[in-house]
Order: C-alpha cells, then sequence, then structure tokens
C-alpha cells in the first residue's frame, strides 16, 4: 500500500493532479471495459473507424460479456435476412424473463394459503407489481413464438445441416425448456383455469406405462396437485429450467460462434460452409455497427412489450383454485393445444375414412396393450420432439438450397399444417373448420357459458353495475329496459338462443325450439346485484327442463365496452 502511494504521489508531481486523476479513472474505465479506453467508447459510439491494431476486439478477448459473440460478421447476415435476428431476441426475451420473474419473486410465497394472495397484493398495492406481472405474463407467450419461429427459420434455410447438427440439437433442448418454463408458471397464480389446466396436463404422467403412478407423485407431490405440486412447480419455474436455459445458451452461443452463423443458402456451393471465411472487405465490426443494431431491435421488441402491457394487455387472474370445482371448457397453455388435438384424433372422422382411427387404437391395444391416450398423448407426442431432435443426422441432403430441398420442405410444411390443425381441434370449443375437436355441454349450459363463463369475464360481468335495472325480463321479447346496455345484452342472449335452436352444434344438439328464458337482475344488499339467467326448454327426452345460471356485481366493478 505504502508504495502504491509513493507511486501514486510521484505521478502528481509530475504530471499534476488533474492529469494523474484523469489517467487513473481512464485505467480504470479500460480495466472495466475489458481492453477498451474513454476515447475507444467515445469512437464507437460515434461510428468512427477503429484504430489499428484494433482495440475493439479486446473486449471479446479478454472480457466476459463479449467472449461469446464474434469480432465481426459476414455482411450477408447482418441485414434481416435470413436470421430475422430471431436468436437474438429469443437471448434477450429470456433475459428479461429472468430480471422480471425476480422482482415477482420478491413478492410471492410458493403455498396454496398464499399464492392467489400474493397475486392479489402484486396487482393492486405493489406499485407498478400488475405492471411487471404484465411484461412477465406476455414476454413468456411472445418468447414461445420467438423460439418456435427461430427454430422454423434455422429449418428453412437449412442451417442445421453439417456442421451445425449438435447446434440444431441445443436449440430443441432450448424450445422444450421455454416451452416447459412457460408450462411451469401456469400454475402459480394458483386460480382456476390455471389448476385445473396444470392438473389436465400432469395426468398425462399417470398414462405412462409402468411408471405412471410415480412419475405423477413425483411432479404433483401427492395424487392431487396440492402443496407439494405448487413448490415443485416453483422450483421447475426459477431454479431447474432457468439453469438448463442458462446452460443450453451459452453452449448455443458458443456453437455459433465456433461455426459462424449460417450464410443465405444461395451464396454457397453445395455441401460447402464458408461461414467463417469472411473475406475483410465483407467483414462487419461487432462494435459498434452489430452492437448498435441489437440495442435498436432489442428497443423496439421492448417498446411494443411494454406499450402492449400498458394499454390493451392485462394478464389473467381467474377465480381461486378451487379442486372440488371443474370450470366448463377448462384449456391447457395455447402452446400445448396441439397435444389436446392429438388426443382426440380417433373422433377424426371428417379427416379419416371411417373407423380407421379406431382401428388403430384397437390394433394398439391388442398388439401392445396400449390406450389411445397413452399411444396418442405419451408416444406420438413425444416422438415428434424426437423428431426434431434427430434431424440434421437423418436428412441426407448436402444442399441448403431451396430448390434442391423440395421433398424436406414439403414435409416441414406438412408438419406444421398438423400442427395448426391440431391446435385448432385442442380447443375445447372447437373450431368448424377442424370437423372435430368440439367438447361442450347441452345447448342451454353453453348459452349461459357464453355470457356467464365460469371463468373469465363474459358479457354480463363486462356490463357495467350502473347499466342493470332491478327486475326481470322476457328475453323473447322486445326489451325496453331503460338501459341501452341491458338492451343490447337482453337481444345478444336471444339472437345466441335461436342461433342454438335453427343448427346443430358439432355434437348434433339442438337447443329445442320452444325454450325461452328470462334475465332477472336481484339488489342483493345497497351496492350488490345479482344477474340470473334462466332457460326453459324441452330435453332430448321430451320432458320439460330448466337451466340456472347467476353471477354477482358489486358497485364500480364491470368492464365499459
Amino acid at each position: 500500500m505504502a508504495i502504491v502511494g509513493q507511486k501514486l504521489v510521484k505521478q502528481i508531481q509530475a504530471t499534476g493532479l488533474k492529469a494523474t486523476m484523469a489517467q487513473r479513472l481512464d485505467d480504470a474505465f479500460t480495466r472495466f471495459t475489458a481492453g477498451l479506453s474513454w476515447n475507444d467508447v467515445r469512437g464507437v459510439l460515434r461510428g468512427d473507424p477503429p484504430a489499428k491494431p484494433n482495440p475493439r476486439v479486446k473486449p471479446h478477448t479478454e472480457g466476459f460479456w463479449f467472449h461469446i459473440r464474434p469480432t465481426f460478421y459476414h455482411e450477408a447476415v447482418t441485414t434481416l435476412y435470413p436470421t430475422f435476428r430471431l436468436g437474438l431476441l429469443s437471448a434477450l426475451f429470456f433475459t428479461f424473463e429472468i430480471i422480471t420473474g425476480i422482482f415477482l419473486m420478491i413478492f410471492y410465497t410458493p403455498s396454496p394459503t398464499y399464492a392467489y394472495g400474493n397475486m392479489l397484493d402484486i396487482l393492486t398495492n405493489v406499485p407498478f407489481g400488475k405492471f411487471v406481472r404484465d411484461l412477465h405474463r406476455l414476454g413468456a407467450e411472445a418468447m414461445v413464438i420467438i423460439v418456435t419461429l427461430h427454430m422454423v427459420r434455422t429449418f428453412v434455410t437449412g442451417s442445421y445441416k453439417k456442421p451445425r447438427q449438435f447446434t440444431w440439437f441445443t436449440g430443441v433442448v432450448l424450445l422444450v425448456v421455454t416451452l416447459f418454463l412457460s408450462f411451469s408458471g401456469y400454475l402459480l397464480p394458483w386460480d382456476q383455469l390455471a389448476f385445473w389446466a396444470v392438473t389436465i396436463g400432469t395426468s398425462m404422467a399417470d398414462a405412462v406405462p409402468g411408471i405412471g403412478p410415480q412419475l405423477n407423485l413425483l411432479l404433483r407431490g401427492a395424487p392431487d396437485i396440492g402443496a407439494g405440486g405448487l413448490l415443485r412447480f416453483y422450483l421447475f419455474h426459477v431454479v431447474l429450467f432457468p439453469l438448463i436455459g442458462v446452460i443450453f445458451v451459452a453452449v448455443h452461443y458458443y456453437k455459433v460462434v465456433r461455426f459462424g452463423i449460417s450464410l443465405p443458402p444461395e451464396m454457397e456451393a453445395i455441401g460447402e460452409d464458408t461461414a467463417r471465411k469472411v473475406p475483410p472487405e465483407k467483414r462487419v465490426n461487432f462494435l459498434p455497427d452489430i452492437l448498435t443494431n441489437e440495442l435498436m431491435y432489442a428497443g423496439v421488441a421492448f417498446a411494443i412489450l411494454a406499450i402492449s402491457c400498458a394499454t390493451w394487455y392485462s394478464a389473467p387472474l381467474e377465480h381461486h383454485a378451487d379442486p372440488l370445482v371443474t370450470p366448463n371448457h377448462t384449456v391447457a397453455p395455447w402452446y400445448f393445444y396441439w397435444l389436446q388435438g392429438l388426443l382426440k384424433i380417433p373422433h377424426m372422422i371428417p379427416l379419416l375414412p371411417s373407423g380407421i382411427a379406431g382401428e388403430v387404437d384397437r390394433f394398439f391395444a391388442n398388439v401392445f396393450g396400449l390406450t389411445p391416450k397413452v399411444f396418442w398423448g405419451v408416444i406420438v407426442g413425444p416422438l415428434m420432439f424426437a423428431l426434431l431432435f434427430v434431424l440434421p443426422y437423418i436428412d441426407p441432403n448436402p444442399s441448403r438450397r431451396y430448390g434442391d430441398r423440395k421433398v424436406m420442405l414439403t414435409f416441414g410444411a406438412l408438419f406444421a399444417a398438423a400442427i395448426i390443425y391440431l391446435s385448432l381441434a385442442g380447443i375445447p370449443t372447437g373450431v368448424p373448420i377442424t370437423g372435430f375437436g368440439y367438447v361442450g355441454g347441452d345447448p342451454a349450459s353453453e348459452v349461459g357459458q357464453a355470457f356467464i363463463p365460469d371463468e373469465g369475464v363474459g358479457p354480463v360481468r363486462r356490463l357495467p353495475y350502473e347499466a342493470y335495472v332491478v327486475g326481470k325480463f322476457d328475453i323473447n321479447a322486445q326489451p325496453n329496459t331503460g338501459s341501452a346496455g341491458l338492451d343490447r345484452l337482453i337481444r345478444d342472449i336471444h339472437n345466441d338462443m335461436e342461433a342454438r335452436k335453427a343448427r346443430p352444434d358439432p355434437l348434433g344438439k339442438m337447443l329445442s325450439a320452444d325454450a325461452s328464458g328470462s334475465l332477472e337482475v336481484k339488489q342483493i344488499q345497497s351496492n350488490l346485484r345479482q344477474i340470473i339467467i334462466t332457460i326453459d326448454y324441452t330435453d332430448v327426452n321430451g320432458a320439460p327442463a330448466q337451466f340456472k345460471k347467476y353471477t354477482f356485481l358489486h358497485a364500480g366493478s364491470g368492464y365499459a365496452d
């Protein structure tokens, strides 16, 4: 310490206090940037050409943050095509989810006793809590889309081929991690929709032959999801999957640097890979060109995310989880709709000749002892991911050019079409173009679900408290309640009932022609109203039946149109 002090005193005597302090600050700044002085950074920000020798390569060789990035890129991959910056956005959103997740963890306890209350506190009492939760939830949805598109882009451009087979393999691992990161966080709010979606999802583990009950117990911590299951999913979400993601992102980036970003397919000869052989005149330095470009893309992406959360997007939170009440139309996260669609393949009569799907199921049941749930959900589903893993190793075509890959591109298009079709089929209410996938109750109950859904807002709860008029109103008569909003709601219910009378649903059920209904508004307390929808109809046996569904509205509640 004394020697350091003596050197400092001598330097001050030789150059003066101001010059010495400037020199020491510049030395500290250079150590912080792993080789760039203040003047070098100013040159980067101004876009000045680098000096010779180029000091801007030092952060890549000596620094922690830039060592996984190349010092320069081929100019052909610096435009929007062929990468569309999807790999960059995938890594950015992964980092963004970790940061926002840490903030949410501060106010969250993974216990059924406290979890839902914590969510309400985050939404109401924590400053910017709702905004951060919306960012985290919408960012997770966007990350699934971006990572999927990144894999699609890599497939279409043939960038999975030699020497990047293992790079593709790590990418598929990251796709799986992304899906399960989002799915494991689905349960944490501990609301009805998440509870039952995860209950249905984990029931797939119970169908695994031989080890199903043990695997189900490992995931849930008990025969049914409770405190043990919530804690396990919390640890999956904040420890296991992020850790796997960080490891494989590092390996993935290392492989990208090792082999370079593949050039557009039309630029390379068949079977050749010249991504790392970049002529000096084709090089674009990471600093400053690529860095500023990436900062621009990141800024635009996060601005869109923030504006969306500040305006139209609100992360859903349904009623408190209730193991004794199963809500209608329980649904898995949208990115697993295709798996639900797979389970409905035996009923895909419009697409397959009658009986073929059933014969397939009977064959596997007789020969292998497999139920349709095991065959389609436990075997076929994972096999689709296994196919992605081995794709580079089973594709014998050395060419990346589009014209030479008609067979593989056609296969990819069919695979994507199948996923989209199965996803549409997996929606609980079904989509008419799929011809299957509809799961619904009798038409009267579906009217109630349409206007007072078990989970979510729905038209009745969307209408403000003040728009309701106390009284009982005939749905079949021309409404004249004195409230324009309530009149419109009654007409909508009437039109929905008439539509269900005129045509059958996908299961062939129709509302009886003599069906009638009423909407009643009761004043329960001075600031609390009950809204009741009643439908009288004739059931399939010709007997009179009645369906009722109700909800409550508190003064100040409701969502203005």
